[in-house]
């Protein structure tokens, strides 16, 4: 049977130098398949604070006390350590173990083992130190046999799937690669299951559903290292589930031998899925700056992999605010969206551009008329893939959305442009699933402004007073006065969406006149506010 990095206590007594001493088990005969871990000698009475668990305590007996009640507390104190079993050698101080020793071993459910012939102790002490030396080298053979394999699958051609199947047969167990965030990225059954064992997806299912903020006492992790810049970084976590055989030390060993190997092959994997990421990003913005002409650009699409047909493109931009930014790890983002789009039946082209966090897309559209059906679908799987990369983060700006006028290749570029612009400038306004670029000109125009000085002193000339008034009184007005606006002056329609009464609304509005100085029916003083209030956005 193999152990906890040890040997059992039987194997222990079944060595020369135990077994010359014609050893007779008191008590704990049902537990001698208990881990000896190492071999410890002593006579004193505190030996059990000297002891870190899992030893066998080899003595003559010197320091157990002459009262019964100084001997059961000895033994005690040793169970308490939660030692492997104690051996007491038969001499000068005991010719038979007292019943009060036996009897709290009895109780305590502790090994006790009395010899019957003088042993010299270092002999055994030696024994069992190179039996327990001899059990790591087996674990460390077979630990290593396991990583020969995986590295011949690796050489093969084969990848992270063929290293999770070959430690699942390993273990008897199914094998789970997750990330640090607990989300599957890859699961592997024991080959040859018994039929009607559960599914390895429906295992993981249950075991993400019973963790908290650790694993199950059936479970073992091994992390697989460099997911980031830090020496203790995390790329991904082996999950290791005791379903049909326990999780023995040999099979961490192997697990941790199998995480190294997966560091390697998911590095090479995100490093080439990013670089081929960032080439389709090069790509589509080489298109928007005019780098790449019209007529070369179908050709070159082609070689990236997409051939949206004779339909019009959809040019789509996410960007992703900074404290979002995947740094390094744009690979999982780009998987994560790819995978999200890949339902949607039609052609995309998608690309990452890290150095502005931005997603450029182009979508091959069946007609024109699918461009809002397409674009909420589109919108969808973005935030969707967002979320899977673990990139949503409380109090952060979500991710912005921006779809262009679709068009053929010669408007494809400038179309680009537009909506990686208007992306930025969007990210100043109310959340929407998407924002339609050619709705956004008036907002992008004020954007580029924004560090204008002339646009901020029109701001407060525009709207100050109001502002200065919300700082210091009760009820604000400016929430007033963009409703009011939105709905081109209809009061009825103002008052239904504040929940106020017409007479209230008009005091409101009443004093919003009296305190900016100037007539809200006035086309151009409606005007004047209109583009204040979206300004403001932007310059606050």
């Amino acid at each position: 049977m193999e152990t906890q990095g040890g040997i059992t206590v039987r194997r222990a007594l079944e060595l020369p130098g135990l077994r010359s001493g014609l050893p007779e088990v008191l008590a704990g005969a049902d537990r001698l398949e208990r881990t000896v871990r190492w071999v410890h000698a002593g006579e004193v009475p505190n030996i059990a604070s000297l002891l870190k668990g899992g030893e066998l305590l080899l003595t003559t007996g010197l320091g157990l006390g002459t009262r019964p009640v100084e001997q059961r507390a000895f033994v005690h104190r040793l169970a308490e350590r939660g030692i492997a079993a104690l051996v007491v050698e038969l001499g000068p101080r005991f010719s038979r173990l007292p019943a009060s020793i036996v009897e709290a071993a009895r109780a305590a459910g502790l090994p006790l083992v009395q010899l019957h012939r003088e042993v010299p102790f270092v002999t055994v002490t030696e024994e069992i130190h190179t039996e327990i030396v001899n059990g790591h080298y087996a674990l460390l053979q077979q630990a290593e046999e396991v990583h020969r394999r995986c590295t011949e699958a690796l050489l093969g051609g084969g990848g992270v799937p063929q290293v999770l199947a070959i430690l699942a047969s390993f273990t008897g167990d199914p094998v789970f690669l997750e990330t640090p965030d607990r989300q599957l990225l890859y699961a592997a059954d024991t080959p040859g299951g018994e039929p009607g064992a559960a599914d390895p997806l429906q295992v993981w299912q249950g075991l993400r559903g019973g963790r908290q903020d650790g694993p199950p006492a059936n479970a073992v992790l091994v992390d697989v290292p460099g997911g980031g810049r830090g020496a203790g970084a995390v790329r991904a976590r082996l999950v290791l589930l005791a379903v049909s055989s326990p999780v023995l030390p040999v099979h961490r060993m192997a697990a941790e031998r199998a995480a190294g190997i997966l560091a390697v092959v998911l590095m090479q994997a995100r490093q080439e899925e990013e670089l081929a990421a960032r080439g389709r990003g090069d790509f589509l913005t080489d298109l928007a700056e005019g780098r790449i002409t019209p007529e070369d650009a179908p050709a070159q699409a082609r070689v990236l992999g997409f051939k949206p047909g004779s339909g019009p493109l959809l040019p789509v931009v996410m960007r992703i605010a900074a404290e979002l930014t995947p740094s390094g790890n744009w690979s999982v983002l780009a998987r994560a969206v790819s995978e999200e789009l890949s339902s949607l039946g039609v052609p995309v082209l998608l690309g990452v551009r890290p150095v502005e966090g931005r997603v450029p897309l182009l979508v091959g559209l069946r007609a024109e008329g699918d461009r809002t059906a397409v674009a909420d679908r589109v919108a969808e799987a973005l935030r969707a893939g967002v979320a899977r990369a673990g990139l949503e983060r409380a109090g952060a700006h979500p991710p912005v959305v921006v779809v262009a006028a679709a068009g053929g290749w010669a408007a494809a570029g400038a179309a680009l442009r537009h909506a990686a612009e208007t992306a930025a400038a969007a990210q100043g306004l109310d959340e929407r699933p998407w924002y339609d670029a050619r709705r956004l000109d008036i907002d992008l125009l004020l954007w580029r402004l924004r560090e204008h000085p002339d646009l901020a002193a029109f701001v407060d000339r525009a709207i100050g007073p109001l502002r200065a008034h919300d700082t210091t009184s009760r009820p604000p007005l400016l929430p007033t006065l963009e409703t009011y606006l939105a709905h081109a002056g209809r009061k009825a329609e103002t008052a239904r969406e504040l929940h106020l009464n017409r007479q209230t609304l008009y005091n409101r509005l009443a004093r919003i006149g009296e305190l900016l100085g100037t007539d809200l029916e006035d086309p151009e003083t409606v005007l004047a506010l209109s583009l204040a209030l979206r300004a403001r956005r932007h310059t606050r």
